[in-house]
């Protein structure tokens, strides 16, 4: 039984820290982008975001040996939906929307 509870520390860890990288990773974009992006993007500004993903940040740091709490799942989440919603957003106004180097023309044409 033993070994159980030793895999499911190191489990535990893992998931802690790909959740801060997670959060740390969502911290260092919110920096990058300018204020007026968040406005055309149609999103909250970007003392809203760069608030939230701090107190995120900051639960993660506290709480990456248990990232299973509810706080935890909490402050994962807040960096998830910045990543998969406000990023794409800031990207496609900041025309980084695609691949290096590629514009938004299809085969035929704009799309």
């Amino acid at each position: 039984m033993q070994i159980f509870g030793s895999i499911q520390s190191t489990l535990v860890l893992v998931l802690g820290v790909l959740a801060l990288g997670c959060e740390a990773f969502a911290v260092v974009d919110v920096l990058r982008h300018r204020p007026d992006a968040f406005v055309a993007a149609g999103k909250r500004t970007k003392t809203f975001w760069t608030v939230v993903l701090l107190v995120a940040l900051a639960i993660g740091i506290i709480l990456v040996l248990n990232v299973l709490n509810f706080i935890g799942i909490i402050a994962f989440v807040a960096a998830a939906v910045y990543l998969t919603d406000v990023r794409p957003a800031l990207r496609q106004v900041s025309g980084r929307g695609r691949g290096r180097g590629q514009s938004n023309q299809g085969p035929y044409g704009p799309w």
